[in-house]
């Protein structure tokens, strides 16, 4: 259990909260949820924050990526994680192909996801490219995460899930991405899948909190997909996440035990049965034999 001090736990989390503790050093705690019963978990965990990631594609909806994954799919996720959250900040995951347009239509999918989805804050993926978007949409109001490295939805352009940034090229272009998305008014952004020294080097430089997955413990805070961190992936788990649970053989466990009582006749028991006033069950008993006797004797069924 951690030693460190417990923040105000009758305070909302807040984008400025995760500010305040990267220059206390204080790291933050990210964790992915895509419903209230998750989001409710995680919340009482202590999180700091929740992100409704459009991973929830593969993680929820059986997809192989993020791409198929709907505006109308995040707001009702998001709407249902901010139902289940009491304290942590809820930010909702941009899909593909609603903001990377025009920074107007990315104003307006935006503001569903906070008027509608009730979320805190929106996120988006790509670096200098968008960062004139990411200006567009704090000026109206929109807190936004940035998030660079490897970014899932260009995963076809980037020929897989694998590490970036690896040379100095790239390298060098994410740093100068984190600094525009920081001009453009980004209140934090996560470094997905990139080498633990640039990622550490990029929270040195950068003002706002960095967040890592995959990106080594010199970032300011961590995020990880819910499933990945409870065994309800199936057997595969990324090298970024590590297993604290294993939830899903529990749940199969409870379902074959569940299924064998079923088909031994020892589910329902007593306890889950309720029992009729004997004289109410008499009295449905003469009836249907009645009914029975007349039915076998000829008589047309009422």
């Amino acid at each position: 259990m951690s030693t460190a001090v417990p923040m105000d736990a009758s305070r909302p989390i807040t984008t400025t909260t995760l500010g305040a503790m990267k220059q206390s050093g204080r790291p933050i705690v990210m964790v992915t949820a895509y419903d209230a019963p998750s989001a409710r978990l995680v919340d009482a965990a202590g999180v700091d924050a929740i992100l409704v990631g459009d991973s929830l594609g593969m993680t929820v909806l059986g997809f192989s990526s993020t791409l198929p994954v709907t505006l109308d799919d995040m707001v009702r996720h998001t709407a249902a994680v901010v139902r289940g959250a009491r304290r942590a900040l809820v930010v909702a995951d941009m899909p593909f192909l609603t903001f990377q347009v025009t920074a107007e239509e990315a104003l307006r999918n935006a503001g569903r996801l906070i008027a509608e989805g009730g979320a805190a804050a929106v996120k988006v993926e790509g670096g200098a490219s968008i960062a004139h978007t990411v200006r567009r949409l704090v000026e109206s109001g929109i807190p936004v995460m940035g998030h660079v490295g490897l970014t899932p939805q260009s995963v076809n352009v980037l020929g897989g899930y694998k590490v970036q940034a690896k040379e100095s090229p790239a390298a060098l272009q994410l740093l100068e991405d984190c600094r525009e998305l920081e001009d453009a008014g980004a209140f934090a952004v996560v470094l997905e899948c990139i080498p633990a020294e640039l990622a550490a080097l990029v929270s040195r430089e950068l003002g706002i909190p960095t967040i890592g997955i995959g990106a080594g413990v010199g970032c300011d805070g961590q995020v990880q997909v819910f499933h990945d961190l409870l065994g309800l992936g199936g057997d595969f788990t990324p090298r970024h996440a590590k297993r604290y649970a294993e939830i899903g053989e529990a749940i199969r466990d409870a379902v074959e035990a569940y299924a064998d009582d079923v088909r031994d006749r020892a589910f329902p028991g007593d306890a889950q049965s309720t029992r009729m006033d004997p004289e109410s069950l008499a009295v449905v008993e003469q009836q249907s034999k009645r009914r029975l006797r007349k039915i076998a004797g000829g008589e047309p069924r009422p």
